[in-house]
């Protein structure tokens, strides 16, 4: 798969850092990087040893959103099937974590870019960093959920601003708008975003992991998912999964305390 090429995944003292390396095409989103990126975060779902993930660009760049040449060159049919549908599954992916995500901003936050930023649960910004929505201007809407998700986190009127009337922030204006957590001197970004992930560390990951699955059922991320997960895990710590489990291969009638008798 071509796109593994423009992405990394390094793991280290509990922090996973995610990387686009795409720096000559300042690390914009083709279909194979996407898929890619579908599957580092099933990777990093798994892997007991990264209770953070920070996100980032390599280069000068975060990520200048989805590649042009790549999505202009759909017909309408394969453009709303596979590029929107499957792009937008990707990043529902990637906001829908189990473990909570940072994204160290380093370049500019644009399009596709603003909607990757806002899959993050805390995002730091340097000080150049510009944010925005220019899909309109050029005959498109915001695929990736760059009304949905980001109307969630960041409230409808900016994103008002940004997508309807093109309007592009700094990196203050962001951070007062809600876009931006916290703004850094350029060529910080890494390095707060490491600081910030080494306090989440010290946190109890369990209640982390579920206080970030409810936050997200309350913004309506993924409120079924969350109530069956729940469940799910009530379940599974429970005394009649392991009685359910063992009558079955013995081949006899489960005993789960003898009610309705």
């Amino acid at each position: 798969m071509t796109g593994w090429q423009h992405l990394s995944l390094e793991a280290g003292g509990g922090i996973g850092v995610l990387r686009l390396t795409r720096e000559d095409k300042r690390n914009a989103l083709d279909a194979a990087m996407m898929e890619a990126l579908a599957d580092l975060c099933r990777q990093v779902e798994r892997r007991e040893d990264i209770g953070v993930l920070i996100l980032t660009g390599s280069g000068c760049s975060f990520c200048a959103g989805g590649d042009i040449a790549a999505w202009s060159a759909e017909g309408p049919a394969a453009f709303g099937r596979h590029w929107v549908r499957d792009g937008h599954a990707v990043l529902d992916r990637l906001a829908r974590l189990r473990q909570p995500v940072i994204a160290a901003l380093n370049g500019p936050v644009l399009g596709g870019g603003l909607e990757l930023a806002a899959c993050a649960d805390y995002r730091i910004a340097e000080d150049h960093v510009r944010f925005g929505q220019p899909e309109t201007g050029l005959g498109i809407i915001a695929g990736w959920s760059g009304t949905q998700r980001a109307v969630r986190r960041f409230g409808a009127q900016v994103v008002r601003r940004m997508a309807l009337f093109g309007e592009v922030l700094s990196a203050e204006e962001a951070l007062r708008a809600g876009l931006a957590d916290r703004v850094v001197p350029q060529g910080e970004s890494l390095v707060a975003a490491r600081d910030v992930a080494q306090t989440l560390l010290k946190r109890g990951p369990l209640a982390t992991e579920l206080t970030k699955m409810l936050i997200n059922a309350a913004e309506g991320e993924e409120r079924e998912r969350v109530l069956d997960s729940l469940a799910g895990r009530i379940a599974a710590a429970s005394e009649e999964l392991q009685e359910g489990v063992a009558a079955f291969r013995e081949k006899r009638p489960p005993d789960f305390g003898g009610r309705g008798e």
